[in-house]
């Protein structure tokens, strides 16, 4: 890797900065929502709405499990990028050879875990039961490429936290194209079922991680990966499960609140659980910028303060989150219009399009306050406190919205009660987040903590 494709987002102009690190990101997450919702478009008109219920009813699960390493992965990414900000390549090497050293563990034990528990989770989701082998058997070898997901996250936010989002943007093309054509191959050709379409994403996931350890293996020496370091550094290890834990538990509640909602979702038939299986892959796109524009903030804000370029940081966070805001509430418009038709596109079966465009006609015109959440979260984690949006998500997007729907669909059955829990939740938390920040001095209180 060349010197030039990391980026010191303590200098510079703000916005250039800012928009230079997310632009790739937007596109590195468009290809791989492009790529998710290929297996969603090739299993549903390949295979039928079953099929597409039983992938549907797995992601929810999966991102429960998934998601509490990639969260340690983000406390990691602000450890490195506080340290690369702050110019100490010593810390910066022990960072990126302690997380990498948990990733092989955690890959390790998440493979078990998933494989072993993956019947009776989904029994008790009340998984449909002619839904239920096709979303064990997809949900059995999704985890046998646990290695390569957690892998992945871990160097693609080494390579963020130093400013280079070109290359992750690079290898998840490439990995996007490979999962989309062995998609086709297995079940368009050799009509091979659900499996199939787990084991082809697995193969690209392993594919990208690979291409992201072999840059790490040739970047410039300050973040080059060296096999022979790999090691557990207690001290850098403590402080990335500092950052990272609350992030990690933050992602697996707000997983286990829609695991929770998922079941609710299920007890209204495969129909539904396709048609807001089939909405979910749509809604992807509308996280494009909420994503890209959180983790821009989150290395942008360590970067900034491991440089006590306090104001600074300040005014990149209120960039940030105009840009994304804006950008998020733009595609919910779109999404909100086109909803019947986009639908359709995963399974013309009416039911299946009823059930999507309820969904889609419920939440998308409140994408501005997810945005605003995410951001929030993001510019918080970066200053040290990944607390904070913890205990408002577990709060609110656990404990109040999995209260919500276990009161409310008991008094009024009907499936859009469960879908309001989301805009109702979304505006809690923005609105917390709101007064935390103009309220609070986050920026003093980082610089007390590294003084």
């Amino acid at each position: 890797m060349s010197k030039q494709s990391s980026v010191l987002m303590t200098e510079g102009p703000i916005w250039k900065r800012i928009i230079a690190f997310a632009f790739p990101l937007f596109l590195g997450n468009l290809f791989q929502q492009l790529y998710n919702t290929a297996d969603s478009l090739i299993v549903g008109n390949f295979l039928g709405s079953d099929a597409l219920a039983a992938v549907s009813s797995s992601g929810n699960l999966i991102f429960l499990l998934v998601g509490f390493f990639n969260g340690i992965a983000m406390g990691a990414g602000v450890v490195v990028a506080r340290y690369f900000g702050a110019k100490d390549t010593d810390n910066v090497q022990k960072a990126i050879h302690t997380i990498t050293a948990f990733g092989l563990v955690a890959g390790a034990a998440l493979t078990v875990v998933g494989i072993t528990l993956a019947p009776r989770i989904l029994v008790l989701m009340g998984t449909p039961s002619d839904v239920l082998p096709n979303s064990i058997t997809y949900f059995r070898v999704y985890f046998c490429g646990s290695m390569a997901f957690v892998l992945y996250n871990i160097f693609v936010g080494i390579l963020q936290s130093v400013g280079d989002s070109r290359h992750p943007l690079l290898y998840l093309i490439i990995s996007s194209v490979t999962n989309v054509a062995l998609d086709l191959f297995f079940i368009g050709v050799l009509r091979l079922g659900v499996g199939s379409a787990a084991a082809a994403t697995v193969i690209s996931q392993f594919l990208s991680a690979l291409l992201c350890m072999i840059q790490l293996l040739k970047s410039p020496s300050q973040y080059r990966l060296f096999i022979r370091k790999i090691r557990f550094h207690k001290s850098i290890f403590r402080q990335i499960m500092t950052n990272g834990l609350p992030s990690g538990f933050q992602n697996s509640i707000i997983a286990f609140a829609n695991v929770i909602v998922q079941s609710n979702i299920n007890a209204f038939g495969k129909m539904a659980v396709a048609g807001c299986g089939a909405y979910s892959k749509i809604e992807g796109f509308g996280f494009l910028p909420i994503t890209c524009f959180a983790m821009a903030l989150t290395t942008f804000i360590s970067q900034n303060l491991g440089a006590k370029q306090y104001q600074r940081a300040k005014r990149g966070a209120l960039f940030g989150i105009i840009c994304s805001v804006t950008m998020a509430e733009t595609i919910g418009i779109v999404i909100n219009l086109l909803a019947p038709h986009l639908i359709a596109a995963f399974n013309s079966t009416p039911e299946v399009i009823q059930y999507g465009t309820l969904q889609a006609r419920t939440v998308t015109l409140f994408y501005c306050l997810l945005s605003f959440s995410h951001c929030m979260a993001g510019i918080l984690r970066g200053a040290g406190k990944s607390i904070v949006p913890m205990v408002v998500m577990l709060s609110i997007w656990c404990i109040l919205r999995v209260t919500y729907i276990t009161i409310i669909v008991r008094l009024i059955p009907v499936i859009n009660v469960i879908f309001w829990a989301y805009p109702l939740t979304w505006t809690i938390s923005s609105i917390i987040f709101l007064i935390y920040y103009l309220k609070s001095d986050w920026i003093h209180g980082f610089e007390k903590q590294t003084s």
